[in-house]
């Protein structure tokens, strides 16, 4: 049985409890649980959102430099795609490295 496709944007309105959901994530095999949760937001949200999330993410104490098992930080990774770059900027003027 095939899974049926998710709709990988969302827009509208968020509440912080949306984004703390966002923010509860595991991580199997030892990357940071930041990294996961920044890439998670980046794949479901519109920049517009993604900039409320970043904020609250910040606000809770979350690093926005996180990085993956190979050091490529949340900017790097972003920056790399091409619908990603306004992502980046979202993180560095945020204070993300």
């Amino acid at each position: 049985m095939q899974k049926k496709d998710k709709e990988k944007v969302f827009g509208g309105d968020w509440t912080e409890e949306q984004f703390r959901e966002f923010m509860l994530v595991e991580s199997y095999d030892g990357t940071d649980k930041d990294f996961i949760s920044g890439i998670r937001a980046y794949r479901h949200m519109l920049p517009e959102t993604f900039a409320q999330f970043v904020a609250q993410f910040k606000a809770e104490g979350h690093n926005l430099s996180a990085a993956d098992l190979e050091g490529k930080t949340l900017v790097q990774t972003l920056a790399s795609h091409a619908q990603g770059v306004e992502y980046a900027e979202i993180l560095k003027a945020a204070g993300a490295q």
